[in-house]
């Protein structure tokens, strides 16, 4: 006889998902950005967030671009976006963009994260992309060290990104890759 399982899944995001896909967004990034960028500057509205996830769901700008959520029970314990990947020396036929891997901080080292990961890849090899790129902050060695221990490398490339277009608020990040083939 075995013990009771997790009830836990990972699904196409609906746009009855965009609320609870937002605040778990803005919780996340108020975690993950703290002390990276002035905190009046992250979202708070978890509203007019839910309102721009509902929008994105109604009109997408590919038939390509996915959310995915992880469930626990019914609860969105994490969601994942994979899109054609839009970098110049990108082709974007070929190559998929992982654009965002969130799992909700509290919910981390449960398997949320492998389970999205593995589903978003499945996502990206069945809209018949060969590879995958993701930009990451070059400080988040946790999410890095889950991504190399998945497969994924860095390509060399590497960015900045001037958040408040004054230049005083500048995040840098890297890119990673993974074949899907």
């Amino acid at each position: 006889m075995t013990g009771p399982s997790a009830d836990v899944s990972v699904r196409v995001a609906w746009a009855d998902d965009a609320p609870a896909i937002a605040d778990l967004q803005i919780r996340a990034w108020q975690e993950m950005y703290a002390g990276v960028v002035p905190a009046d500057a992250l979202p708070t509205d978890v509203e007019a967030a839910a309102a721009a996830w509902r929008q994105s769901f109604q009109s997408p700008r590919d038939a390509r671009n996915r959310v995915l959520v992880a469930l626990e029970r019914n609860r969105v314990v994490g969601f994942a976006i994979t899109t054609p990947a839009s970098d110049p020396d990108c082709d974007p036929v070929a190559d998929a963009e992982l654009m965002e891997l969130t799992v909700d901080p509290a919910e981390r080292g449960k398997g949320h994260g492998s389970r999205l990961m593995q589903a978003a890849v499945e996502t990206m090899q069945s809209d018949r992309f060969s590879r995958a790129v993701l930009w990451a902050m070059a400080s988040d060695d946790a999410l890095r060290e889950f991504l190399t221990g998945a497969g994924w490398a860095p390509d060399t490339a590497h960015r900045e990104l001037d958040l408040d277009g004054e230049g005083t608020t500048l995040v840098r990040q890297v890119r990673l890759h993974t074949a899907l083939s």
